[in-house]
């Protein structure tokens, strides 16, 4: 049999194999072979830490669930801190059988990694559904309610009325018995769930944004003040989505600028 060429034998270990063909495999003694083989172990050690990981996530869950209660709301949200665009807020009842351990905190993942573990949450959950508040009620009323608000909403949006509630950091206005818990996108599963779909339902509206209101970055930024963000602030002026009690935006309000129909300037 013609031996394996190391390129091939790399492409081997990027699919599942045997402990028989791994163990043949380490009787290779090329240096290409070997180094192949402990990047390969090093892989399945991160995916064995991401599972324990994962079902540490999914501990106040199971305990829920044990104690007869089936249905639990994960929420959390994104976007209390950008210049503009809207809070989002989602809502996710995962079922008890749920195994996608690469579902973490949205903020731990890369956007192509939120991208892929978003289809899969709206795949296999029991239930999902989102809530906002755009710049103008976060204006009227505070970030703060303004996230509240949102969050009610998402919870209401479900099709599945939830037995418990698990929510990061918040206290949301309903008689569902909820559990707040700090930081805790990072602690339960539910929660970390709701943080992608936040995540890239926020994302997608921002980019849909940067098509409206070219020359801010939201495309990039997702609306928190950077530099090319706030250059555009002092040489566009306010966008109708900008949070105008917010610093630096407020401060431009005060400049009597003429710009292109989309444009404003209020006071």
């Amino acid at each position: 049999m013609e031996k394996l060429t190391i390129a091939q034998i790399k492409k081997m270990l990027t699919e599942e194999i045997s402990s028989e063909q791994l163990a043949e495999l380490k009787l290779d003694e090329r240096k290409g072979v070997q180094l192949a083989i402990k990047s390969y172990e090093k892989r399945l050690k991160k995916i064995e830490n991401e599972k324990l990981e994962f079902q540490n996530r999914l501990k106040i869950e199971r305990d829920l669930w044990d104690k007869g209660i089936e249905y639990i709301a994960g929420v959390d949200e994104v976007g209390r801190g950008p210049l503009a665009g809207p809070v989002v807020t989602a809502a996710v009842i995962l079922p008890h059988d749920f195994d996608v351990f690469e579902v973490n905190d949205s903020k731990q993942l890369s956007e192509k990694k939120r991208e892929e573990l978003y289809k899969k949450i709206l795949e296999k959950a029991v239930a999902v559904s989102v809530g906002l508040s755009d710049n103008n009620l976060i204006d009227e009323v505070n970030i703060y309610e303004a996230t509240r608000l949102a969050m009610k909403q998402a919870i209401e949006s479900l099709n599945i009325t939830p037995q418990k509630i698990i929510v990061d950091a918040m206290t949301i206005d309903t008689k569902i018995p909820q559990l707040r818990l700090i930081k805790g996108d990072a602690k339960s599963a539910s929660v970390a769930a709701a943080s992608i779909v936040a995540k890239v339902t926020r994302d997608h509206l921002m980019q849909f944004y940067a098509r409206i209101y070219p020359g801010y970055g939201f495309e990039k930024n997702d609306g928190y003040g950077t530099k090319q963000h706030l250059e555009g602030l002092e040489n566009k002026g306010v966008t109708p989505i900008h949070r105008q009690s917010f610093e630096p935006v407020k401060k431009n309000l005060i400049k009597i600028i003429q710009r292109k129909p989309y444009f404003y300037v209020s006071y």
